[in-house]
This record gives structure tokens, sequence and C-alpha cells, in this order.
């Protein structure tokens, strides 16, 4: 994914499917300086994670 798109979907009010090697993630924010994204599985908010941006992907 691309940075600007993780940002769009961050900002978005829609909820749009991300997956990161295939477990539904959701964005919690975004540091453009890193290109990285914090992220959480659905099931588990409280198990968060640092990941590049490019291995999250949207879900079509």
């Amino acid at each position: 994914m691309k940075l600007y798109r993780a940002q769009e979907i961050l900002q978005s009010e829609a909820k749009i499917e991300v997956e990161l090697n295939g477990v539904s993630v959701w964005i919690d924010s975004v540091d453009p300086a890193q290109e990285t994204a914090k992220v959480h599985e659905e099931q588990r908010p409280a198990e968060a994670r640092v990941v590049s941006v490019e291995e999250l992907q949207e879900v079509q």
C-alpha cells in the first residue's frame, strides 16, 4: 500500500478493509516520516504493532 492511501483510510469515516499477511487489521496511526503504520488485529486491539505501510493490503 502507498503511504497516501494508508493516510486516506485512517481519515475515512467508512470501514475500509485492510490486511497484513492475510489478517484483517485496523490502522491506528500513520508515520509519514518513517512510512510506517501502527496497526492492530480487529479482535486484539491491545496488541498493536508498527509495520511498513508497504506490507498493508487494501481488500477490494
